[in-house]
C-alpha cells in the first residue's frame, strides 16, 4: 500500500494553537484560530505488515538512502527510540502509542521520496507521525478517522523530544485548507473549500531563528498579561486573529486571492507591531521583511508574510496567477539565492458525471419487466405527469449540477433507453399532445443531450456493472444512485445535491443513509461509524452487506440511535475514481462474493484507504424493485 503525506504550513494564526490553550487556565483569554493548509511536497512511503517489528528504510529530499533500521514491536524499547530522538523516533513514538491503544503486529515502512523540506517550518515531522498513524490504521483496519489520526500522531510526536504544538498535524486532512480552533483542550477542525485555485509561493529564507526562544519570550504573556506589552500580544493573538482569519477565510470561500493577500500583509503588520517588543532579536527579521519589501516582486504578487513561528524562517506570497507563481520563484532564486516551493490550493474536481445502472433482469417484477425494463415502469410524479422511473433519476441527477448521465443497459436494451431519450414522438402523436405536454416532450429530448450509454454484455453482478462505467467516467469522482429507487427530500435541497455538497465541503466519498430498524437491515447495505461535528454527518469505519442483527448487535451500534435502529444505504453515492482501480483487481483476479463481483467490499477499502463520510439524507427512498414497493411507490410518491 503507497500513502502519501504532505507537509502543512501555517497561513494565518501562528502561536494562537498553545495561546488558546491556556484558556484551561484563564477563560477570559479569547480562542485561537488557526488556517493552514499542506504543502503540495511530503513524504510518500509503501507500507506493509511485519510480524515483529518496525522495519523502516527513508530516503533524503537529495535522494540519498539510510540504512533499514529495525526496532522491535515492544514497548519499552519503542519508547527507548521514541526519547532519543532523530527522523525515526517520530515513528517509535507513535507506534507506541499504537500499542497503547491497539492489539497489532509490525510494520514495514520504506519512506522511497520526500519533496518536503526539512526543519523549514513545514512540519516534517508531524507528516512522518500521521504517516505512521495511517500506516497502521490502514493495513490493520483500525477504523480511525482521519481526526483521531490527527490526535493519535499528535500523541506519539510528543514522546520524542519534540515539543510540537497541536496545529501540525493539520497535515493529516491533506492539501486542502482547514481552520483550526483552540480552547483550553478542545480542538475544533473544520475541512473549507475554494471555489478557484490560489497560487502561493514559499520561501526558504536560508537565515536562523530560534524557535525555543521565540516562544519562551511571548508565553511570558500567558496565563496572565502583566504589562503593556505582554497585553498586546494577547491581542494579537486573540480578538486581532480571531478577526483576521476569519475574514481570510471568507476571501477563500470567495475566491478572492487579492483579499487575502492584503490579509496577510496587514496580519504581518499587526505581528511585527505586538510581537517584535516581546523579542526583538529574534522577531525583528531583517531577511525576512528584505524579501517581503522586494520591489521586484510588486508586480507578481497581492502580498506575503512570514510562516509558523516567524522569524527569519520561511516566507509566504499570495501571487496573482500561475505564470506570476513561476515569476516570483524565478525573481528569489536568481536575486536572492534562496530557494523556493510552489503550493496550491486547488478547488479540486467537481463532481459532473453520475451512474445509473439499469441492466439487471428484474426477476421480482417479473413478467412487467418482460414487456418492458422495471427502470421504465411508470410513477405519476407531483405535477401529474407519469414519467418512467429512470426520467426521475435522470432529473434529479441533472438538478443537482450534473452535467453528464451514464446509464448502464444490457446491449438488447439499449435501443429502448436510447429511444426515449434522444427519439422525439411522431409528428401525428405529436400534434394530439396537449401543449404542455409537448413541452415535456422537447424537454426530454434536451434532457437526452446529457445522456450516455454503457453496456454491461455479462449480468456479472453490481461492482460489475458499475466498472462498465470506467472509461465514461475517466479520472473523476461520480454520483451514483440506483436505477430502481426514486428519491425526494423534504423540503430542502435535492437528496442528490445534499450529498454533493458534502462532498464539495470534504472531498472524501460520500454515501446517503437512512435509519432502519433492526428487522429489516438483513435487507440492506448497513454501516457504522463516528459522527462528525456536522449534524447528520458520519465517519464511517464499516460497510457490512445484508449483515445478521447478531453481527449488527455485536458490530455496527452508532451512538445516539435506539438499539433497535441502524444506518443502512439510501443509494446513492459521490465516490472517488480510485474505486474502479479496486474493482479491477477483483474482476482480474476472480474476486466474487456469492458468485458475484460485488461494490460492497471495493466501497470498504476506499474507505480504509481514503475515507468514507455518510450523511443521513433529509429525504425519502422510494423502491420500485418488489411488486409489494412499487405498488406502495404509486400510493405515495405523488403526495409525499
Amino acid at each position: 500500500m503507497k500513502i502519501f503525506v504532505p507537509g502543512r504550513i501555517c497561513l494565518f494564526g501562528e502561536h494562537s494553537d498553545w495561546a488558546g490553550g491556556y484558556r484551561r487556565i484563564n477563560s477570559e483569554i479569547e480562542r485561537g484560530y488557526t488556517l493552514l493548509t499542506g504543502t503540495d511536497q511530503g513524504i510518500y512511503a509503501e507500507v506493509e505488515p511485519h510480524p515483529t517489528a518496525l522495519v523502516l528504510s527513508s530516503a533524503t529530499p537529495e535522494g540519498r538512502r539510510y540504512s533499514p533500521c529495525e526496532i522491535p514491536m515492544d514497548p519499552k524499547a519503542l519508547l527507548e527510540v521514541a526519547r532519543q530522538g532523530g527522523y525515526w523516533s517520530y515513528v517509535a513514538g507513535v507506534a507506541h502509542q499504537i500499542l497503547t491503544h491497539y492489539h497489532v503486529r509490525g510494520l514495514v515502512i520504506n519512506n522511497y521520496l520526500t519533496d518536503l523540506p526539512i526543519k523549514k517550518g513545514l512540519s516534517s515531522s508531524a507528516a512522518i507521525s500521521v504517516l505512521a498513524a495511517r500506516a497502521f490504521n490502514r493495513i490493520y483496519d483500525l477504523k480511525m478517522t482521519v481526526r483521531g489520526e490527527m490526535e493519535l500522531a499528535y500523541q506519539g510526536e510528543i514522546t520524542t523530544p519534540s515539543r510540537c504544538g497541536r496545529m501540525d498535524q493539520g497535515c493529516a486532512f491533506g492539501n486542502r485548507p482547514i481552520l483550526m480552533a483552540f480552547d483550553g483542550d478542545r480542538l475544533d477542525v473544520t475541512e473549507l473549500q475554494v471555489p478557484q485555485d490560489f497560487y502561493l509561493v514559499i520561501v526558504d529564507l536560508r537565515a536562523g531563528k530560534n524557535t525555543m526562544e521565540i516562544l519562551t519570550r511571548l508565553n511570558r504573556a500567558y496565563p496572565f498579561a502583566e504589562s503593556e506589552m505582554e497585553r498586546g500580544v494577547q491581542e494579537l493573538l486573540g480578538p486581532i486573529n480571531k478577526r483576521v482569519v476569519h475574514q481570510a477565510i471568507e476571501a477563500l470561500q470567495a475566491g478572492d486571492a487579492e483579499r487575502l493577500g492584503a490579509l496577510m500583509v496587514e496580519a504581518q503588520s499587526f505581528f511585527d507591531h505586538y510581537a517584535i517588543p516581546a523579542c526583538p532579536e529574534e522577531l525583528t527579521a531583517p531577511v525576512l521583511h528584505r524579501v517581503l519589501d522586494y520591489e521586484p516582486l510588486r508586480p507578481h504578487i497581492w502580498g506575503g508574510k512570514g510562516v509558523g513561528s516567524q522569524g527569519d524562517g520561511t516566507a509566504q506570497f499570495v501571487v496573482r496567477s500561475e505564470e506570476d507563481q513561476q515569476a516570483v520563484i524565478e525573481i528569489i532564486e536568481r536575486d536572492l539565492s534562496m530557494p523556493c516551493l510552489k503550493l496550491t490550493l486547488k478547488s479540486g474536481p467537481k463532481v459532473r458525471k453520475a451512474v445509473i445502472p439499469a441492466a439487471g433482469f428484474g426477476t421480482r417484477l417479473f413478467p412487467a419487466s418482460k414487456a418492458t425494463k422495471k427502470e421504465l415502469f411508470p410513477i405519476i410524479d407531483r405535477d401529474g405527469i407519469a414519467k418512467p422511473a429512470i426520467l426521475l433519476i435522470v432529473e434529479e441527477v441533472l438538478d443537482a449540477g450534473v452535467e453528464d448521465v451514464v446509464i448502464i443497459v444490457q446491449e438488447d436494451d439499449l435501443e429502448a433507453f436510447r429511444s426515449f431519450f434522444n427519439v422525439q414522438v411522431s409528428i401525428e402523436n405529436y400534434n394530439k399532445l396537449p401543449r404542455q405536454s409537448q413541452e415535456y416532450a422537447r424537454r426530454i429530448l434536451e434532457i437526452g443531450q446529457h445522456v450516455k450509454f454503457a453496456i454491461q454484455k455479462t449480468q456479472e453482478g453490481f461492482g460489475h456493472a458499475i466498472y462498465c462505467a470506467r472509461e465514461a467516467i475517466g479520472n473523476e469522482p461520480f454520483l451514483l444512485m440506483l436505477g430502481d429507487h426514486i428519491y425526494r427530500s423534504n423540503g430542502g435541497p435535492s437528496c442528490a445535491r445534499q450529498l454533493i455538497e458534502v462532498y464539495n465541503r470534504h472531498s472524501v466519498s460520500v454515501l446517503g443513509l437512512r435509519r432502519t430498524l433492526e428487522s429489516e437491515i438483513a435487507n440492506f447495505g448497513t454501516v457504522t461509524g463516528v459522527w462528525t461535528e456536522e449534524s447528520r454527518l458520519l465517519n464511517v469505519t464499516e460497510f457490512a452487506e445484508k449483515p445478521t442483527v447478531d453481527y449488527a448487535r455485536a458490530n455496527l451500534r452508532v451512538q445516539g440511535l435506539p438499539e433497535d435502529e441502524y444506518l443502512t444505504v439510501f443509494g446513492q453515492y459521490i465516490i472517488k475514481p480510485q474505486i474502479f482501480d479496486y474493482l479491477e483487481e477483483h474482476i482480474r483476479n476472480n474476486v466474487r462474493e456469492r458468485g458475484e463481483f460485488q461494490l460492497t467490499s471495493a466501497l470498504d477499502r476506499l474507505r480504509q484507504e481514503d475515507g468514507f463520510l455518510g450523511l443521513e439524507v433529509d429525504g425519502q427512498r422510494f423502491d420500485i424493485g418488489l411488486p409489494a414497493y412499487y405498488l406502495e411507490t404509486l400510493q405515495t410518491f405523488a403526495r409525499d
